[in-house]
């Protein structure tokens, strides 16, 4: 078991960092946290660039439930950054329904504690967002504080902490 976060900025070569590190295994599960939408050109690009360069044994399994951490094996989630947007899609926050903050607290306790209890061996990538401006919608700053504090937890208990800056990863814990 090892849990591995690779962090960085928006195309800073975190994701590709985070294949390096599984370079040579087939057994790799993918875990692709945001499936191309259909009205999004580029999105669809950056998806079907991220496919491209998988190996062609690697099983990729769109996913927003924690629980696929628990499988076990060889993971690589890419990424927490969009896998926290669809908690928040899912949980109701950017509408402000009715109790949607504590539907999120308890979908990010399970990543986390997923994480942590997870028998697999597993490389995540997320984006540190905390480095940029303050952003101007109370949406944007929600967002930013929530990835931030997960960031924080996933990072207290993985046992690699990898910053990746213009294509060059560095090794913080």
């Amino acid at each position: 078991m090892s849990r591995v976060l690779v962090l960085g900025g928006s195309r800073s070569g975190k994701s590709a960092h985070a294949e390096s590190l599984l370079s040579g295994r087939g057994d790799v599960v993918y875990l692709a946290t945001s499936a191309p939408a259909a009205d999004d050109a580029d999105w669809a690009q950056r998806v079907a660039a991220h496919r491209a360069r998988r190996p062609a044994g690697w099983t990729t399994l769109e996913t927003t439930a924690p629980s696929e951490l628990l499988r076990g094996g060889t993971l690589l989630v890419d990424s927490v950054t969009t896998w926290v947007a669809a908690l928040m899609d899912e949980t109701g926050v950017w509408a402000a329904e009715p109790g949607a903050h504590d539907r999120l607290a308890d979908r990010v306790d399970a990543l986390v504690n997923a994480w942590a209890m997870t028998p697999a061996h597993v490389v995540a990538v997320s984006d540190e967002v905390g480095l940029g401006v303050v952003p101007e919608t109370r949406a944007g700053r929600l967002f930013r504080d929530t990835l931030g504090e997960v960031n924080q937890r996933l990072a207290g208990t993985a046992d690699e902490v990898w910053f990746v800056v213009a294509g060059l990863p560095q090794r913080l814990r």
